[in-house]
């Protein structure tokens, strides 16, 4: 029997989806792109999303409605469907570099830089490129919005869906080591999860590298064992999570950037500074495959 390629199968759903979008808004879809992993490389079928991305003609009230509906209905024929998210707006707003629908500065940089048509026109070259500054203020906004909530740091304590959910897991882990490389490195676009964890792991006094090779490991597509990630998250996860929020807030204030927001990373990193550390990682084999 003839293996499936994962990566063909997810390309697959992709666009089996781009047309039930196609057939929602009719003559009001110009295109619907690839966007991720599953357009730049790097797929990673355990855990990777399949990013979609819709551009619509213009906004009306009635489309989160509808996105939400469709893709809820997508979501709903199979595993892999139940990956998808998908990215909208309408041109006009892209070309002006506004987000009018669900569409991230870091979602629109990849768009004009490694999207793949699935169908309708190719416009992502009139789409505005967002600015540097931009970027990184979307990104940090977004740590508070995701990583700073009531329920992330509650895992902190006491890890439940981080031991059990593989998706979770890398997510948790390698978000912060992906904003960490795209500050230092590759300012101007998104770091991608393969580059961030090399760049990282070659930083001579980097926190909690036993940690993010696990959560490499794992989002490589082998099984989360928690006897093995509980005692790598009680001993690196607030230092990863304390070194990213103190260099994060550094930036921010150097850059003038909005109370609230430096606010907020301020009293994220107070949070943070209560908890500690409360076990010794295992030592790390580096003759044997697991990490």
């Amino acid at each position: 029997m003839t293996a499936i390629d994962p990566v063909a199968a997810a390309r697959a759903v992709a666009a089996e989806c781009a047309r039930a979008y196609q057939d929602v808004f009719a003559e009001r879809l110009i295109a619907a792109y690839l966007l991720g992993s599953l357009a730049y490389g790097g797929y990673a079928p355990a855990v990777s999303d399949i990013d979609l991305a819709v551009i619509l003609t213009g906004a009306r009230d009635s489309d989160p409605g509808t996105v939400r509906t469709t893709s809820e209905t997508l979501r709903g024929q199979g595993s892999l469907h139940r990956k998808l998210s998908v990215f909208w707006g309408s041109l006009p707003a892209l070309r002006d570099g506004h987000d009018d629908g669900r569409f991230p500065a870091l979602d629109r940089l990849e768009l004009t830089d490694h999207s793949v048509l699935l169908l309708g026109v190719d416009v992502a070259g009139q789409v505005a490129r967002p600015a540097t500054d931009e970027l990184q203020l979307a990104s940090a906004r977004f740590a508070v919005d995701v990583l700073a909530t009531d329920e992330v740091t509650a895992e902190f304590d006491r890890p439940c869906r981080l031991l059990t959910d593989p998706v979770w897991f890398t997510k948790a882990v390698l978000f912060p080591v992906r904003f960490l490389c795209t500050n230092t490195k590759t300012t101007g676009r998104a770091a991608t999860n393969d580059e961030a964890v090399d760049w990282y792991l070659a930083q001579p006094r980097a926190a909690a590298q036993s940690l993010v090779r696990l959560a490499a490991w794992v989002r490589a597509g082998h099984p989360l064992d928690p006897a093995q990630a509980a005692p790598q998250l009680a001993a690196g996860l607030i230092p990863l999570y304390r070194h990213y929020v103190d260099e994060q807030t550094r930036r921010l204030h150097r850059a003038s950037a909005p109370v609230d927001l430096v606010t907020a990373f301020t009293r994220w990193g107070q949070r943070l500074a209560g908890l500690a550390p409360t076990a010794a990682a295992p030592s790390v084999d580096t003759a044997s495959e697991r990490p």
